[in-house]
């Protein structure tokens, strides 16, 4: 079957005995690692985060121009994580697949997801202090700063349903790419198949929770030293929170249910005797 795929990619079926390798290895990693390893991960999207608003503060580019590129330097965060290594919580949702074939237990699932999640956080707030300290936001007269509020405000007005949804299709996509470059044995392979995937989901607008990790701390240090009187609304914890459990809940089904959980159903489960 091979084959039909090229002598030098790995087939879909063969992509998912090595998810399910891969994602067991994951899960029994000790928390240290996992730890450091995630905080590494949400620095990584933090960077593609901040590559995408630098594009996207440019009012010259048209609207198509400035979301497909701005998604292409956005694919930057996911392709240092394939390739230099660390732990993303979008990405090892598809650890499912090794819990499903018995290989692993739901403990390990959750304790893998809840480090990352939390490591990630760390990793992209850490990032956007950084970021901030270093007066990038002041580029192109300041309008990369009022970039990132907007963004910001943009996705704290988005209503719970409205953001677990995107957050679902962020992450099939997400899953996608990671499905993908497991299938690629060099590093070109990879850079393409984390590109195309990730560039669509960022051109569309859907909800990426690591990366509004970076996003939204950065809106609300710029904001603080904007103005104390500004008549603008302004980008609240409350806000903040209530995205990301609505991200963080559609990534997890996005990526849980509807890639690994298919793709299980698909090459890996058994059937009954």
């Amino acid at each position: 079957m091979s084959d039909l795929y090229g002598a030098d990619a790995y087939s879909p079926v063969e992509i998912a005995r090595r998810i399910e390798s891969v994602g067991e290895a994951k899960a029994r990693l000790g928390v240290w690692p996992l730890a450091l390893l995630g905080v590494l991960a949400g620095a990584f999207i933090g960077l593609g985060a901040m590559l995408f608003v630098l594009v996207k503060s440019d009012p010259s580019l048209g609207f198509a121009t400035s979301a497909l590129l701005g998604g292409l330097v956005f694919s930057t965060g996911l392709f240092m994580v394939v390739v230099a290594g660390a732990e993303l919580f979008t990405g090892n949702n598809l650890i499912v697949m090794a819990w499903a074939d018995g290989r692993i237990g739901a403990r390990l699932v959750l304790r893998n997801w809840g480090v990352v999640c939390l490591a990630n956080g760390v990793g992209a707030v850490g990032l956007a202090l950084l970021v901030f300290a270093s007066g990038h936001t002041d580029l192109n007269g300041g309008a990369v700063g009022q970039q990132v509020v907007k963004m910001a405000l943009a996705k704290q007005d988005l209503s719970f349903g409205t953001a677990l949804v995107r957050g679902i299709l962020c992450n099939i996509l997400v899953c996608m790419a990671v499905w993908m470059a497991m299938a690629g044995r060099s590093v070109v392979d990879k850079a393409v198949a984390v590109m195309l995937p990730v560039m669509a989901f960022v051109a569309a607008g859907f909800e990426h929770s690591i990366a509004n990790m970076y996003l939204m701390p950065l809106a609300m240090l710029v904001q603080h030293e904007a103005s104390a009187a500004t008549a603008l609304p302004l980008v609240t914890w409350s806000g903040v929170l209530g995205n990301w459990v609505a991200v963080i809940l559609g990534n997890l089904l996005g990526g849980a249910v509807l890639v690994a959980g298919v793709y299980h159903v698909i090459y890996r489960r058994q059937p009954p005797a």
